[in-house]
């Protein structure tokens, strides 16, 4: 009996020596959290707000590469903590987004997109394709709590040809704080 004991016993170590490991990795993971916030507002409403373009002739779109229709909107924001820094809106990337980088849309009106305009310290077209720090996103200074993010939205065609109908898009932003 002592000699099936020890029989099954090195069967069992031999079997266990015979599991075969690969070298392993090492997987970091890192993440930040912030303790800026701040209360943000559009166009002195909510932080869910609605920008109306203006009502323009489809034959101003007839050209590819074609712009306009401008129309400013603020992102107001107060009571910040901490009370100075620097802010910029990453606008996110999402079923609305196109591969250019701007907004496609959902209305009837056909070769015609949206596209938003950073106009904080200069005039720059952000592409909301890309990632936060690659938009074209400014930043804009947080003093006494409080920073006032200047945006435009316009009608652009990367095609030409548009045609008459409504335009709509949405697209989700959210503060950037450094």
């Amino acid at each position: 009996m002592k000699k099936s004991v020890l029989t099954l016993v090195a069967m069992l170590s031999g079997a266990a020596c015979g599991v075969a490991h690969a070298s392993g990795g090492t997987l970091t993971i890192i993440g930040q959290l912030t303790a800026s916030t701040c209360q943000v507002s559009g166009n002195g409403g909510t932080g869910d707000d609605t920008v109306p373009l203006p009502t323009i002739a489809a034959s101003d779109f007839a050209e590819a590469g074609r712009s306009g229709g401008n129309t400013p909107f603020n992102l107001a924001l107060t009571n910040c903590t901490p009370d100075t820094g620097n802010v910029h809106a990453f606008w996110e990337s999402g079923a609305n987004t196109l591969p250019n980088g701007n907004l496609k849309n959902t209305g009837t009106a056909s070769n015609v997109e949206v596209q938003l305009v950073d106009v904080n310290n200069g005039v720059k077209v952000i592409d909301v394709s890309k990632t936060d720090g690659a938009q074209n996103a400014q930043n804009v200074a947080i003093t006494g709590g409080r920073a006032t993010l200047r945006y435009a939205a316009q009608y652009t065609t990367s095609a030409g040809g548009a045609t008459a109908g409504t335009v709509s898009t949405v697209v989700t932003y959210s503060m950037s704080y450094q």
